[in-house]
């Protein structure tokens, strides 16, 4: 049975490993992060490959919130901060541009 090939080889055989909840849910987070699959991770991390965790979307995703947030700020008071929420939304804004492009 192949399920996928990687180089020249296919992986053709699986490996059981058990776990507590806690880990797999870990696995699963670290895995998600990196933007790959369970068994990727532990292959990579197992032969002592780089795992590098795809914190991009999360850095996007964080900015975009506070964006938001410094929207409410600018609501609720009415624009009373205007001309200060507005240079710190261009800046996030030129983060997010920055972030993206090293994509």
């Amino acid at each position: 049975m192949v399920f996928e090939t990687i180089g020249v080889n296919p992986l053709d055989v699986k490996v059981d490993v058990r776990l507590t909840s806690d880990e797999k849910a870990r696995l699963q987070e670290d895995a998600d992060l990196a933007g790959i699959s369970m068994s990727a991770l532990v292959r990579a991390r197992y032969f002592g490959r780089p795992v590098i965790a795809n914190t991009d979307l999360v850095t996007i995703k964080e900015l975009r919130r506070l964006g938001g947030l410094l929207k409410l700020v600018h609501v609720e008071s009415n624009g009373a901060y205007s001309k200060d929420t507005a240079a710190v939304l261009m800046e996030l804004n030129e983060a997010i541009k920055a972030v993206g492009a090293n994509r």
